[in-house]
């Protein structure tokens, strides 16, 4: 009887441990750990929101089981090129899943991408649409700079009496969830004659790095829009370096030579320097100059609220970090042919009407980690 019983509870395990191997059979391979290194310009300000929201990403993928960790590492300044693709070459060494960039200057980083294309780590760029010629880039999540110049300066026309949501000019109805995109802006403008249109304002500029890609592109599609009106006047350009400080200096310069009634607007490049534009012109308490930017975070889509702003080109930062860090797991696990290689988060115009749409609770589509990890092979 004892032999029986013995002989039972063998086959109960014997059973039991198949059925466990027929589990874990089913169940795939176990997934390895994530690591992307991620380098923006810096991790103050715009970079911080993209940086935040990656990791955002990894915090949601581990809740579905997969291990996700974020290195994140910037360079000195906006010009310490060389500090960025020091810190590539370091991921590369380190054998990092996948590399993520924002170049300082795509130019610059091109070396570094070879190197890690030679290493077979994957590469995202961010901030960037137009492929970098010469080197592999599994995908580009980000924009078309010379399009968000385009949209900064269509809301520039719209408050000094085009037709829009912002000035004096025409009124438009838009529906919460619209977006006032490049094709929203240039169909409205269809019948609009730049020579007899009531548009007037003199506006200064301050661009990012003078001379650099990402500053000449939005420099261009800036001048683009405007140039056919002749009551919009550029009363001059000067660089900022994309930093803060520079720019509340340039924009002091501006309005040191040009006195009230001779200058009506200022367009930084991108965000940081628009704010500070913003506070030279509060503390010199030119109330008339108006000021519009690029970029959108938190903090200045609170002064678009509060009126501070008049409006700036949403880049999409939130994007960046969430869908990087979708396609950064997708590529590590072997799913580069269900990555796009081109991820157009669509510049549009943020101003007071629809400011609480984007922050602060971007939206942004659910990850369905279940399936990619489901693909795992």
């Amino acid at each position: 009887m004892k032999c029986r019983v013995l002989t039972w509870r063998v086959v109960t395990m014997s059973v039991a441990v198949v059925l466990a191997l027929s589990l874990s059979s089913m169940a795939g391979p176990p997934l390895p750990k994530v690591v992307i290194g991620w380098t923006p310009p810096d991790i103050t300000g715009v970079f911080k929101t993209a940086t935040d929201f990656l990791e955002k990403g990894a915090a949601d993928a581990k809740k579905a089981g997969i291990d996700v960790q974020v290195i994140s590492r910037s360079p000195a300044t906006h010009v310490a090129f060389a500090d960025q693709v020091a810190i590539i070459e370091d991921y590369i060494q380190r054998k990092v899943s996948v590399i993520a960039i924002s170049p300082i200057e795509v130019e610059v980083v091109i070396p570094a991408i070879k190197k890690a294309n030679a290493a077979g780590i994957p590469v995202i760029i961010v901030n960037l649409l137009e492929p970098i010629k010469g080197v592999d880039v599994a995908s580009y999540i980000g924009f078309d700079n010379t399009v968000a110049g385009m949209i900064s300066a269509y809301s520039l026309l719209d408050y000094y009496g085009g037709p829009g949501v912002l000035g004096t000019g025409k009124k438009v109805d838009v529906k919460p969830g619209t977006y006032l995109d490049l094709k929203w802006w240039e169909t409205l403008y269809k019948g609009v004659d730049p020579k007899t249109a009531a548009i007037k304002a003199r506006v200064a500029i301050i661009e990012g790095v003078a001379g650099g890609f990402f500053s000449t592109a939005r420099l261009n599609g800036f001048n683009k829009v405007v140039g056919p009106f002749p009551g919009v006047k550029v009363v001059g350009t000067l660089p900022a370096d994309w930093n803060r400080e520079k720019g509340r200096k340039a924009a002091e310069d501006f309005l040191t030579r040009n006195p009230k009634g001779s200058l009506e607007a200022i367009w930084a490049a991108s965000n940081e320097m628009g704010l500070g534009a913003m506070l030279s012109a509060e503390a010199a308490k030119r109330t008339e100059i108006k000021v519009f930017t690029n970029d959108v975070t938190p903090e200045s889509t609170e002064r678009i609220a509060e009126g501070r702003l008049m409006a700036e080109t949403w880049h999409g930062f939130p994007e960046w970090g969430w869908y990087g860090t979708k396609f950064a797991v997708m590529l590590a696990l072997g799913q580069k042919a269900d990555v796009p290689q081109l991820f157009d988060v669509r510049p549009r115009t943020v101003w007071k009407g629809n400011a609480r749409e984007y922050y602060p609770n971007p939206k942004l589509e659910p990850i369905n980690w279940t399936a990619i990890k489901a693909k795992f092979k």
